[in-house]
């Protein structure tokens, strides 16, 4: 499948414990659009994680299109992997050769895996091999000393001669010694440039831009040098920015939102999870603190859930409760 079938000019990034399932089904309420991607899966919870794909891989047919993010470096697991992916409904694989934490650099994923770029390659093809639907790149813009970029240049190169069409980077290096993943989506400088001047070297190829990304300006300024935007923390934190997305990169005709009835929409959703076992309100609420922010009622709506929703008996009165603390 040609990767660019798939629109990226707007996708929410992985981000490890927030952009689970439940957060990707609001999100999908916010936006028809986005290309909504998965926390990373490691291709060693997949094929032998405690209850086996479906717990790793299980979505709502509501989050389309919706890419996985895979995290490993063994090529045959990672297509085994990437075929069990496909044979789920996923729109797209991506690997992940950006998270810098030292969990995962121990068994080799993540952003380490910059620095064996014939082993990228290797993953990619296999993957490429295994299954129709795209499979695409998550990385930095380089690792440590090997930051020039020369050695970007050629790590990108390498891992286009697979046929591998879509790259998303994120514009900083990840320092792997001495920096938490936390300081390493905050210290290393964000460098656009390097960005931009990838893809003029590399006309043929999707290149998308993420980090530091908060404001339409922001994005709107980026997609003059790039193909796509992809929005982190911005969207969890404020996913009010979401609601717009629709009508700033995918010409819908723009619309008065009602959050309080965006919220109430979500309420199926939410009793057909807390029939589940061991399921709770607050697994889907915590997602949408920061629904109202900057808004009159704003921080008692967000203290409310934050308090009251991890409750074991806590329902949907809990969340109108919180709504009720909202002016109209």
């Amino acid at each position: 499948m040609n990767s660019k079938s798939i629109n990226r000019t707007f996708s929410t990034a992985p981000m490890m414990d927030w952009s689970d399932k439940h957060c990707r089904y609001f999100w999908r309420l916010l936006s028809k659009e986005a290309l909504l991607y998965t926390e990373m899966v490691t291709s060693g919870a997949i094929i032998h994680g405690k209850g086996g794909p479906e717990r790793f891989l299980n979505f709502n047919q509501e989050e389309h299109p919706i890419a996985l993010q895979l995290g490993g470096s063994n090529p045959a697991e990672l297509a085994q992997c990437a075929k069990i992916a496909q044979d789920f409904g996923y729109d797209e694989i991506n690997l992940n050769v950006g998270c810098p934490s030292d969990r995962v650099q121990n068994n080799l994923i993540g952003a380490v895996m910059m620095g064996h770029p014939n082993l990228v390659a290797d993953c990619i093809k296999a993957m490429q091999d295994a299954v129709d639907i795209p499979v695409t790149i998550k990385h930095r813009i380089g690792i440590d000393d090997q930051d020039s970029y020369d050695e970007l240049h050629s790590f990108v190169e390498t891992v286009a001669n697979t046929g591998c069409e879509t790259f998303i980077i994120h514009a900083r290096k990840a320092i792997l010694q001495g920096l938490s993943p936390k300081e390493n989506r905050e210290i290393p400088p964000l460098k656009y440039d390097v960005v931009a001047q990838i893809k003029r070297d590399f006309p043929q190829l999707e290149i998308l831009l993420n980090g530091g990304l908060e404001t339409y300006e922001q994005m709107h300024d980026a997609l003059t040098y790039c193909d796509g935007v992809m929005i982190g923390r911005e969207a969890y934190h404020n996913p009010s920015i979401l609601l717009d997305v629709d009508s700033e990169f995918y010409n819908h005709e723009k619309k008065n939102h009602d959050k309080k009835a965006i919220v109430r929409s979500l309420y199926p959703y939410i009793e057909n999870h807390l029939k589940e076992e061991r399921s709770k309100l607050a697994y889907i609420t915590r997602h949408i603190l920061g629904l109202f922010n900057g808004m009159t009622g704003s921080r008692q709506f967000r203290r409310h859930l934050s308090e009251q929703a991890y409750k074991p008996t806590a329902g949907i009165e809990i969340v109108e409760a919180a709504l009720a603390l909202m002016p109209d």
